[in-house]
Formats: structure tokens, sequence, C-alpha cells
């Protein structure tokens, strides 16, 4: 049985929301991911895992700072000291779309660094390479298959590909690819354990938010390709959502999920890594729930009454407390004519507490007055047009009765006094 720990898209350098620690000069949001990673880190020296496999997108785009890939190299250099085998899976965060270009975990290929594997293309590692990572004396009876991201330019060049059709060119790389496993899943000793790890988008997998993986500009391996039973445990990276897309059967087929909230499409996710003891034929994984994961609540407010829309906006969010340190978006859409009467600065104040408040203003236009096909403006009497103009500014119907009344009044007014100016 092998021991392995699980984890994906790192993004460290996601500094998206928040301010600067003084005493490190990092973002705070770049320490949220990092605590994590340190979480993660820590476990698999702690339990002494067998293997680490991280399957791909350390950061947000494929050329970081210098500080950032510092602060990652640390945690990475960390496991080769404990002597924990690593494989580094690159994901599409981390290429650039030249093909001649370092991708951005190059380094760690570069300076040979001990118990480390970086995975930038396909690749088959039997017991005698995974071996070569272990410790002295040690030894690594497993098998692993490697699919790092396949762009869609590098592959394109790869094959000479001429075609502009997403379609075809999908098709051939699928079938490519399909051949690639085939062969080496026949190849491969069938009494010793098998682990895939793949960067990419799989057919059934589900986004934060909901939303189901389908064709599309991604590149969908299908899942029979990746739940093949001849595996005994498939490591993912590139969705952000935790799940396993082959629950209760063999192999497990994880995407582990991103180590921190990224943007509130995620705001509902909790945030895991993965620790398995991985056999032949049979697998037992537990999820582990990350422990310093930064709240994030998101709230929506259609406003409909102009009756204390600060006081609305306020009601919608969850208490203080609750909202202490956390990142916090309150969307208000309301008609455009009503913007006068919000007071951004007392909402502003209630959510004093939280890490970054955001207050996402939506006026709506107003909706043109249109009247029935028999009826033009001009066979309207002046009451009728204002009574049109009313409804069209959302004015609530027991005001509407009001101002007519008011109206009535003001135009019978006006009628006398042009009565008398005429007897006079």
């Amino acid at each position: 049985m092998v021991k392995i720990l699980h984890f994906a898209d790192a993004h460290i350098d996601m500094a998206n929301y928040g301010r600067q620690d003084p005493a490190t000069g990092l973002p705070l949001r770049v320490m949220d991911f990092l605590k994590s990673l340190d979480e993660i880190v820590d476990t698999a020296i702690s339990e002494q895992v067998d293997l680490v496999v991280f399957a791909g997108d350390a950061y947000k785009n494929r050329d970081p700072a210098p500080t950032f890939q510092r602060e990652w190299g640390k945690r990475i250099m960390k496991l080769s000291k404990a002597q924990i085998p690593t494989i580094l899976l690159v994901g599409n965060h981390d290429v650039s779309p030249s093909v001649a270009r370092a991708h951005a975990l190059e380094e760690f290929s570069t300076l040979s660094v001990p118990h480390v594997l970086v995975a930038d293309k396909p690749m088959f590692l039997g017991p005698k390479e995974l071996t070569a990572l272990c410790a002295p004396g040690k030894t690594l009876d497993l098998q692993l298959l490697a699919v790092p991201w396949v762009s869609r330019s590098g592959l394109m060049a790869y094959l000479n590909l001429q075609t502009r059709d997403l379609n075809e060119l999908h098709s051939e790389m699928e079938k490519r690819l399909s051949n690639v496993l085939q062969k080496w899943l026949d190849g491969a000793d069938p009494s010793v354990p098998t682990i895939l790890t793949a960067h990419a988008s799989v057919e059934g997998a589900v986004y934060g938010g909901e939303r189901t993986v389908l064709l599309g500009k991604d590149f969908v391996l299908p899942k029979s390709m990746v739940a093949d039973p001849r595996l005994d445990y498939v490591a993912l990276g590139h969705i952000h959502k935790a799940q396993d897309l082959n629950e209760k059967k063999h192999p497990p087929v994880v995407y582990s999920g991103s180590i921190e909230r990224v943007d509130f499409g995620e705001v509902q996710d909790d945030k895991y890594y993965v620790v398995a003891d991985v056999d032949k034929g049979k697998t037992e994984y537990e999820w582990r729930k990350l422990s310093n994961i930064r709240p994030f609540h998101d709230r929506h407010l259609e406003v409909i009454d102009q009756e204390d829309i600060t006081g609305q906006a306020i009601d919608a969010l969850p208490e203080p407390k609750v909202m202490e340190d956390a990142i916090v978006r309150l969307v208000l859409e309301y008609p455009r004519a009503w913007a006068p009467l919000i007071d951004d600065k007392a909402i502003q104040e209630y959510a004093a507490d939280t890490f970054e408040f955001h207050l996402v203003k939506r006026p709506q236009m107003e909706e043109r007055i249109r009247l029935p096909q028999d009826q033009v403006v001009g066979d309207m009497t002046p009451s009728e047009l204002l009574e049109q103009f009313w409804q069209a500014s959302h004015v609530p119907e027991e005001d509407v009765a009001a101002l007519q009344a008011l109206v009535a009044e003001i135009v019978e007014e006006d009628e006398v006094d042009k009565e008398q100016e005429i007897a006079e």
C-alpha cells in the first residue's frame, strides 16, 4: 500500500483582494494561500507520506514575481529536505503560449532539486523512476502516468496541424492522448498500483457555481479515459471545486480543488487536500478540510421599495461579527431615480470590520413607457400621461393615487385662474 498526498491549484500569488502585511511585505491574501500550503506540506512531513502529487497551477499566471517564486520554492524545498518524493505537474497557469518559453516550475528541473520531479510533458514513471526520487534505502512500488496541461497551440505545432476547426483538433487530441495512455497501461505491471495525474477538464466535472463542464474552448477528457479500472487513483487539477467523478467506484477520480477561495464563484465551496492509501484494486482516501480558509459572503438585494433603502441594504448583510475579517460583497439593484436615497457611507461603516467590502451598485434604467397600439400621446390628457410616468418610475400605487389627486388640484386651480383672467 502506498500513501499519497494529492493537492492542486495553489495559485499562491492570487492577491486580488485586501492589503499588504507590513511585517513581510506580502499581500495578506497571498499569506492566506501560503497558510494552506504550509498546512499541506506539514501534513506530508508529519505523516511521512510516500509521495506528494501536485496536480498543477502553482501560480495565477505564467510570469510570477520573484517574491512569490521564493515563497513557493521554500515550501517545495521543505518537502525536498524531508526526502519526500514530490511530483509537480505543470498546469495551464504555469505555461506560456509560446512553445519555446520556460514554464513557471522550470527551475526545479534546471537545478535538479533532490526528490522533486517536474512533469512538463506526458510521461510514464515506473517503480524504478519513482524509487530514484526516494531517500536512500527506500523504494516506491508504484506506477504513475502524468498528463500536464495540453495546450492547443503546442499540440498543433507538435502534430503539424493547420486546422482551425476546434472539434477536429479536440478529436485529434483525444485520439492521440488516448493512444498514449492505452499504450502505457498495456505495458504496465498489472500487479503494481497505478495512478494517473492530469491537469485537465474531465467530462461531467462541475465548476464552482455549479457549471457542468461541457465541450467548448477547453479540451475535455472523456470520463471513460480516466476511469479505466486498471488505474487505482486519479489525481486531477484545474477545476477548483473538490469532487470525485467516480464516487463509490474504482478508481476514485478526484479533483482536490483549489487550496483557497479564489473569487466569489467559490463562496460556497469548502477547500481540501486529499490523503489516499493506494493499493492494487482497492484505494481508500480521505478529504482533509483546510482549516484557515478566509470566509467569503455574497449578498444580493433587488430594491423594490424606496422606503429606507440604506436600512434594507444593511439588513441584507450578515451580522458584523460574522463579517469580521471576511471578504464581503453586496450587489444592489434599484431604479436609477432612487440613487440619491442610498447612503453609501452608512453601509460602508456597518461593514467596517470586514477584510474587504465591495458595494456593487447596479442602477436599472427606467423602462420606456409603452402605450396601447390604438393610443397616441396626442390623444391623452396630462393626467393620463403623468399616471403612465409614475408607473414607469416604480412609484408605489398608494403614492400614485395621492400624486394624481394633487395634480388634479393644480390643474383645477390653473383652470380657475385662467377663467378669472378672461373674465377680467
